[in-house]
């Protein structure tokens, strides 16, 4: 199946993979039928897209509305200085293509809103969420319980980040529904009470690592392999570079699962 799936430079170009015993033929093939869906293309995105690239997922769909200003760069690794002013979906599927030309790109150069994601969504098997906003945040988690989708998603702030992961649409081993996004975070702050990036400022280097973690957390799901973060909250503190743990489990009363939803279609959303 593998000699089928995967041509001699395939091979030599995921060898470190291969020869892992917790990947193997198996589970390079398996990223090779994958499909994930990247929201966004900026801090998070940037390294995420990469690295799943370089991993050998074998299409990539990446959705953004913005082009890409001076100001990314600093952390937006996926883009250069010769792409200022273009879309961020061109810049990053020109870079996808040069470090792996072996992975489709699919380019969605327009804002995720809820008329537009359950149609989107539905064609990938994982979803990976970079945005920098609650309310897309808290749409691509409902629009992945709606299209039964796993998604993992994950938040910067200045020098710290977190990531977890929402399998919302299934049950876990105790027979209890997974959690949702709303189950660890009920509703989104106020407007104004978290400054926006450009006002509060971000340590480039933080992007990077919660990024890849972003992108090992996708290739765990699609391969198989640890235990995932399902029900889990991975805090990082960048001034103490400490790694903290959140447990985290289903709330009876969240609005899109719980005992009386009251969530039962994008709608809230528009």
């Amino acid at each position: 199946m593998l000699a089928a799936e995967l041509s001699a430079e395939e091979l030599e170009r995921y060898a470190r993979h291969i020869v892992l015993r917790e990947v193997g033929g198996p589970g390079q093939a398996a990223l090779r039928r994958a499909r994930v869906l990247v929201v966004g293309a900026g801090g998070l995105g940037a390294p995420a897209l990469l690295y799943l690239a370089a991993a050998g997922v074998g299409t990539l769909g990446v959705i953004d509305d913005d082009v890409v200003a001076l100001s990314n760069l600093q952390r937006q690794v996926i883009h250069g200085t010769t792409e200022l002013g273009t879309p961020k979906v061109e810049s990053a599927a020109a870079a996808i293509r040069r470090l792996n030309p072996h992975v489709a790109v699919e380019q969605h150069g327009f804002r995720l809103n809820a008329q537009n994601a359950l149609e989107l969504i539905k064609d990938y098997d994982v979803v990976a969420d970079g945005s920098d906003n609650f309310t897309t945040r808290y749409l691509v988690a409902d629009a992945c319980y709606f299209a039964k989708k796993p998604l993992v998603t994950a938040a910067l702030g200045t020098f710290d980040a977190t990531l977890t992961t929402i399998r919302a649409h299934e049950r876990g081993s105790d027979g209890r529904p997974n959690p949702t996004y709303r189950c660890l975070f009920p509703e989104p702050p106020p407007p104004g009470t978290v400054p926006a990036c450009a006002e509060a400022g971000i340590l480039g280097a933080l992007a990077g690592v919660i990024g890849s973690m972003v992108a090992l957390e996708v290739i765990r799901e699609i391969v198989g392999f640890g235990e995932n973060l399902v029900g889990r909250l991975v805090m990082f503190d960048a001034r103490a570079v400490r790694f903290e743990t959140l447990s985290y489990g289903w709330d009876p009363a969240n609005p899109l699962s719980g005992e009386q939803p009251t969530i039962h279609d994008l709608s809230i959303h528009q």
